[in-house]
């Protein structure tokens, strides 16, 4: 049977729940662009993977790199709605900014698939994100979240005023990115010792003690909490 002619059973599929077909083969091209990265990914083995077609896959995402940004965009949009999930803007501003960094390093050390597609990205100088409509207007939450609490913030005398929210976003996301990025560069050089939970814990802390000491008048870390 030509590989690319699905049978009845998987045509009968399409037909039921074509969203869930999509999502089947949006799963299984999110690891193959991780593990081998737009060039290297291959539609043959995604269909291989799934339960459609390559002729469904063009159909659904028009050609690979259709595919892959649309990869790009679901990783993306998995983040922010972790990060929307976190009702801020009724928290004290400071417990506000705690929660936010630690929910931003948290969700990078659970993502390294996400981790490992920014930085393919990269490699492609951020083409496909910039095609993209749906990651700009994704992006904007987060930033808005931390104008928000940096007002609060500076109106209740407790943050620096004039405190920049994107400036404060690459500030919580570079400390975050790097400690999956450079994990295994990092750990091989160094050893483990930050890479276990008690260590992760360690260095998620001193995170955010790092963010509270740049934006919150007087910031004492020694008097942080350990969580």
């Amino acid at each position: 049977m030509d590989s690319d002619t699905p049978s009845t059973e998987r045509k009968a599929g399409w037909k039921q729940d074509p969203e869930a077909v999509k999502a089947d083969i949006l799963a299984v091209a999110t690891d193959e662009f991780a593990a081998h990265g737009l060039s290297g990914g291959r539609i043959d083995d995604i269909a291989r993977k799934t339960k459609a077609s390559k002729r469904m896959i063009y159909y659904y995402f028009g050609d690979k790199e259709g595919l892959y940004q649309a990869v790009l965009e679901g990783a993306y949009q998995t983040l922010r709605e972790h990060e929307d999930k976190l009702h801020v803007e009724n928290l004290d501003p400071i417990e506000a900014l705690k929660l936010l960094v630690r929910a931003t390093f948290d969700a990078h050390a659970q993502t390294p698939i996400f981790i490992r597609l920014v930085m393919i990205e990269n490699i492609h100088n951020a083409d496909y994100l910039r095609r993209s409509m749906i990651i700009p207007r994704l992006n904007r939450s987060i930033i808005e979240k931390l104008d928000d609490v940096c007002k609060r913030g500076a109106a209740a005398g407790l943050f620096h005023p004039n405190t920049d929210p994107l400036m404060l976003h690459w500030m919580i996301s570079a400390p975050s990115f790097y400690n999956v990025s450079n994990r295994a560069t990092f750990s091989t050089s160094f050893g483990m010792g930050l890479y276990s939970a008690e260590g992760q814990e360690r260095l998620r802390q001193r995170v955010v003690d790092m963010i509270l000491a740049l934006v919150v008048i007087g910031h004492d870390p020694s008097q942080s909490d350990a969580g």
